[in-house]
C-alpha cells in the first residue's frame, strides 16, 4: 500500500530543509504548463527506463493529474533496489486538480535550482 500526502501538507513542506522530491509523472506538455516548483518531469510512460537514471531522495512524492497514475508510480519507484525506504514514497492525494498553489512554467525547473 501507498501512503498518500495532501496538497496542503506538501505545499508547506516545500521551502522547508526537509522538502521532498517532488516526481511529476505527466508528459512534458502538461509539465511545461505548469507544475509544482521544484518538480522534476519523469512521465509514466519512461519511468520504467530511466528509474535507474535518477538520484532518488530520501523522501519523494509522486504527482499526476488527478492521484491515481501516482500510486502506481509510486509503488515502482518503491520497489526500486536504490531507494532506501520504500515507506518514504507517497503518492499526493486529488493530483494536480487538487493542487490549488502557485505553479511553476517551463522545463528548466528542478530542485537544484530552487
Amino acid at each position: 500500500m501507498v501512503d498518500e500526502v495532501t496538497p496542503e501538507e506538501l505545499y508547506e513542506r516545500l521551502g522547508s530543509d526537509d522538502a521532498p522530491q517532488v516526481i511529476d509523472i505527466r508528459n512534458e506538455a502538461e509539465f511545461e504548463k505548469g507544475h509544482i516548483p521544484g518538480a522534476i518531469n519523469v512521465p509514466m510512460s519512461q519511468l520504467p527506463s530511466r528509474i535507474d537514471e535518477i538520484d532518488w531522495g530520501d523522501d519523494v512524492v509522486v504527482a499526476c493529474p488527478i492521484g491515481q497514475s501516482s500510486i502506481q508510480a509510486a509503488r515502482l519507484i518503491g520497489s526500486y533496489e536504490d531507494v532506501e525506504d520504500a515507506e518514504n514514497v507517497r503518492s499526493m492525494s486529488g493530483g494536480y486538480r487538487a493542487w490549488e498553489y502557485e505553479l511553476e512554467s517551463g522545463s528548466e525547473a528542478t530542485p537544484a535550482e530552487e
